[in-house]
């Protein structure tokens, strides 16, 4: 386990509806999921994202993006003539009939073509996708994330990700576990892509992953997060003295390793304090604490309120 694994496995993709269209020029798509985030694939042609607060993102052929989606935004034609009338259509990926025409709801949720009449000089095909999440852990996450980010493609993987969202869409046999599974899968790709592409500016939690020092104790206490980890036991995993684990894990993460584990340990129970059927003991072991009065006294300095006042406020 690693941190952006952790991460991951707090948003995915679950029953979703993949949307291919392909459009004709001028058209408006209106995004009203509120979904954590939206992945929109060009495979031809172009369009440019409109976020509420009026800054736009240009997508061309191959490009992917990212979009939070916490209010609703547009993706807009910027190849259609200016003085033709548009076409808007309207997007939910979380209910059924939830891709049409704006004054029509559309009959098949899963895949939707809208092709555009025979021999339309612009055209533009998109694959579009909606992710849920669980609980809280993919909060921090979303936190390294700008509002829209954008992931250059090349021709052969967009064929290929044409292809096989056409297959999903004949209702064989695993034909909703597919569309799930290749969703995860391209929002896993252009995450790790789009992160190496940062270098320098990416989270401490990846950059950390790459050093030699710091990721394999990373790695452990993401592994086992219940395990009762002293500096002296990170540093064996990372085969380096105590001092020299220290001070590089610091330099590397902005925090000292035991910091950086109580922080995650907390960011873990308050997943786990979501689940009504575990008591605070439980959380309390799970996340490598003997007692739930020690615990709950480092959930508040942590917090600010205690595990329970935590719970109460969720509901």
């Amino acid at each position: 386990m690693d941190p952006l694994s952790s991460l991951l496995s707090g948003i995915r993709a679950d029953r979703s509806v993949l949307a291919h269209a392909v459009l004709r020029a001028p058209w408006t798509i209106h995004f009203a999921d509120r979904a954590p985030l939206i992945m929109v694939t060009v495979l031809r042609g172009g369009g440019t994202v409109v976020l509420p607060d009026g800054s736009r993102t240009r997508l061309a052929t191959g490009d992917t993006a990212l979009v939070q989606g916490g209010e609703p935004f547009q993706l807009i034609d910027t190849t259609g003539p200016a003085d033709c009338p548009r076409t808007d259509y309207e997007l939910s990926c979380f209910v059924p009939d939830g891709f049409g025409p704006a004054d029509a709801a559309c009959a098949t949720p899963e895949l939707i073509d809208i092709i555009p009449e025979t021999g339309a000089p612009e055209e533009t095909s998109l694959i579009v996708g909606a992710y849920h999440a669980s609980g809280r852990r993919h909060e921090r996450l979303l936190r390294a994330l700008p509002p829209v980010l954008v992931v250059g493609g090349d021709a052969d993987l967009c064929a290929w990700l044409e292809k096989a969202a056409t297959d999903a869409a004949r209702h064989g046999a695993g034909s909703q576990a597919l569309m799930d599974r290749l969703l995860d899968w391209a929002l896993v790709c252009n995450l790790r892509t789009w992160l190496a592409e940062q270098q320098d500016c990416a989270p401490a939690w990846y950059r950390g992953m790459a050093d030699p020092v710091v990721g394999p104790a990373l790695e452990a206490i993401h592994d086992r997060p219940f395990h009762r980890w002293t500096v002296a036991s990170l540093a064996t995993e990372a085969a380096v003295s105590r001092a020299l684990f220290a001070k590089r894990f610091t330099e590397v993460m902005g925090e000292p390793p035991l910091t950086y584990l109580t922080d995650w340990r907390m960011a873990e129970a308050e997943e786990l304090l979501a689940d009504p059927a575990r008591s605070v003991a439980q959380v309390a072991t799970t996340v490598g604490y003997s007692d739930a009065f020690g615990f709950s006294a480092a959930f508040k300095r942590s917090r600010g309120s205690s595990p329970t006042e935590f719970r109460a406020a969720l509901v």
